[in-house]
């Protein structure tokens, strides 16, 4: 059955005048702190760069080929994306992301052993294919559960925790990659056990989540919905000590088992045609900007200050603290400014930036410590930007296509920024020249002011508006072409 009964549910407006509470803080442990697991991934392939390339270090990778297996976690991540976004939209939220956590753990313990290049491409493919299913999964739940007018703050700190992802493995790569601690061959492969570690207990956390009750209403799974519902409004009437009033706003819809990827594209490209322009814009723009820069510092902080592999641990933790506290502190903004002029601004203002970190980095006036700290100053503004973007992504689509809306911005903005970046960083780096190595970074920063400019011009005014308001569900009674393009 494609469409079923037609019902009158009060159920968003009953999530997203709950006040918050701990139960909130238990979504954000469950869902949000995959983000963690993502920036690990990231950073690890990053930091452990020089040890790849080093023959004892069992794999004896060239610069380029370091790169090639950072395009190869980026080309699984949008596969995933594309698949389990699908399954998201079709099966619900709780499914998916309790089996992309369990893709991810198999897959980076499967690289801690990794005994040849081939293995270990594959094995960083589909460790990709389940984070990026994260992506969709949770993503999609989290707004969906998070009250309106906090959504905006919570999903930029969401989305900037992957900084601290990033930050704990540069620390931890300071005692795993150091010789005299771990034999060459063994301490890059630790790193990826860590990850596995945090992602099992992540995985106990998850199961206590429920099923988005948006998801359940639209699916005829109404009366689960129901149960949901009242059973956290239960929960966190007793932990905030608040009396919850019965909302007065309601929605029709049409009750739908699935939804063809035919109505979705129609949905991208004829009803939202504008919307579909501004979430690829975003998206590439931070994809190259953030996957280029990464996944290769290692290399350039090798190749061009002569910092040991054991070290460059200690230049990447101000910069992984530098992203997470620039969408913690601005994350307030996107709420009380607004989303058009703190994501055009972020974007913008970190373009600007980094030309002229490029410009300084060509110009041979950087050492490692001051190129570092021009980092830092880029990406305080550059991560609050990158992660509006998948914020955006999940909240000016309608309910039904919203995992694939945020699936497809990732897999299509990062396959261009996230694969093309790395790939195109590895080569740079190993002509050994500032010129070549700064004229990416110059790209980065043309495609960020150029995100920016159009987040300006066709950008939504989500803040503090419901999900149902900035795009009204596919299956309700009012045409969602009224909602506006």
């Amino acid at each position: 059955m494609k469409n079923g009964r037609t019902i009158e549910t009060n159920i968003p407006a009953r999530l997203d005048r709950l006040p918050w509470a701990r139960w909130h803080w238990l979504i954000l442990l469950g869902l949000g702190t995959v983000w963690i697991l993502d920036g690990l991934e990231v950073n690890v392939v990053g930091v452990i760069g020089p040890r790849l390339t080093d023959k004892a270090g069992g794999l004896g990778l060239t610069d380029s080929q370091v790169g090639l297996g950072a395009a190869c976690y980026v080309a699984g991540a949008c596969a995933g994306a594309l698949f389990f976004g699908y399954l998201t939209d079709r099966f619900g939220r709780k499914k998916l992301f309790l089996i992309t956590l369990a893709v991810y753990l198999l897959a980076t313990v499967a690289t801690a052993f990794s005994f040849n290049p081939i293995w270990f491409y594959a094995c960083r493919f589909v460790t990709g294919t389940g984070i990026g299913g994260e992506y969709a999964a949770v993503n999609s739940a989290v707004d969906e559960l998070i009250p309106a007018r906090l959504r905006g703050t919570v999903d930029v700190v969401v989305n900037g925790s992957f900084w601290l992802g990033t930050t704990f493995a540069a620390l931890m790569s300071v005692p795993v990659l150091n010789a005299s601690v771990l034999p060459k061959d063994v301490g890059w492969r630790l790193l990826f056990g860590i990850g596995a570690l945090l992602g099992v207990g992540i995985l106990f956390v998850r199961r206590m989540v429920p099923e988005s009750p948006r998801w359940l209403f639209i699916h005829g799974r109404d009366e689960e919905a129901e149960r949901i519902v009242r059973g956290i409004e239960g929960t966190v009437s007793e932990e905030s000590g608040e009396r919850l009033d019965e909302p007065e706003e309601t929605i029709e819809i049409r009750q739908r088992r699935t939804v063809g990827f035919g109505e979705i594209v129609r949905t991208a490209v004829k009803l939202y045609p504008r919307r579909t322009v501004l979430g690829l814009a975003l998206f590439i723009g931070q994809a190259f900007l953030y996957n280029a820069v990464f996944f290769t510092y290692a290399l350039v902080l090798s190749k061009f200050f002569k910092v040991p592999d054991d070290r460059t641990g200690w230049y990447l933790v101000p910069i992984g603290l530098g992203n997470f506290f620039g969408a913690f502190v601005l994350s307030r903004l996107f709420d009380r400014l607004g989303r058009k002029i703190m994501i055009s601004g972020t974007y913008i203002l970190s373009g600007l930036l980094l030309i002229g970190t490029a410009l300084l980095f060509r110009g041979g006036h950087l050492s490692a410590t001051t190129l570092t700290i021009c980092w830092v100053i880029v990406f305080f503004f550059a991560s609050a930007g990158a992660s509006s973007a998948y914020l955006t992504g999940s909240e000016i689509f309608p309910m039904e296509t919203r995992a694939m809306a945020i699936a497809s911005f990732y897999a299509v903005g990062t396959a261009l920024g996230g694969i093309i970046g790395p790939a195109l960083f590895g080569r740079l780096v190993d002509t050994g020249k500032e010129s070549a190595v700064s004229d990416g970074y110059l790209l980065g920063a043309v495609l960020m002011i150029a995100a920016g400019i159009v987040e300006i011009f066709v950008g939504v005014e989500a803040a503090n508006r419901s999900l149902e308001e900035v795009a009204a569900p596919l299956s309700a009674q009012e045409e969602p072409e009224k909602v506006g393009a």
